[in-house]
């Protein structure tokens, strides 16, 4: 048993799992693109089948001449709070597997895509920072804006940068601003059988 962050597993962890969460308060500073590369490098080293890398990251930081127009990318909700971010990225990942595949689609894409996400967060907390994955995003408005041809799935976008006390929040935000629970274990891992709930 592992407790950090107001967080308790039933099996001894390391804590960086823990202590790893996905805040809305950023401080909105303007950050070296080379701490954004630095996570970018660990992400991109996440599992792949068949090591097809299919994971494609789109970023802006704070302050580029980009950066409003990926706000604007984004849902309303999630402007709100994730214009004050360091830096935006979308996530995309290729369904098609490489060149020796006969054309054939990738079942895993986006399980390879969701991996190197997971490398991203951790990496940003052992660097210092907080990232916050979104489902809340502009899809058709992304594949048009950047031209991403057929063959590409939007999968997600990702606020990043540093943790702000959460008074810079909305009050509908600041009661969200809190390090969420997990089901247990037993409720999704199951021997020998699948259960569906």
């Amino acid at each position: 048993m592992t407790k950090s962050n107001s967080r308790e597993s039933s099996y001894s962890i390391d804590p960086i799992f823990l202590d790893r969460w996905s805040p809305r308060a950023f401080t909105g500073e303007v950050i070296a693109e080379a701490d954004l590369l630095t996570v970018l490098e660990a992400a991109h080293w996440a599992p792949s089948a068949s090591n097809q890398q299919p994971w494609r990251f789109i970023y802006a930081l704070k302050g580029s001449d980009d950066w409003d127009k990926f706000v604007d990318l984004l849902v309303e909700g999630n402007q709100e709070w994730a214009k004050n971010a360091s830096a935006l990225l979308f996530v995309v990942s290729r369904e098609f597997n490489g060149e020796f595949s006969e054309g054939r689609k990738s079942y895993t894409h986006s399980f390879d895509a969701g991996a190197a996400w997971g490398h991203f967060a951790l990496q940003a907390k052992f660097s210092g920072f907080y990232a916050h994955g979104m489902g809340g995003i502009k899809h058709d408005q992304i594949r048009a804006t950047f031209a991403i041809p057929e063959g590409y799935r939007v999968e997600a976008a990702i606020a990043f940068g540093r943790l702000a006390d959460k008074s810079v929040l909305s009050e509908h935000n600041q009661e969200r601003e809190f390090p969420s629970q997990r089901k247990p274990l037993a409720d999704v891992a199951f021997k020998g059988k699948f259960v569906a709930n």
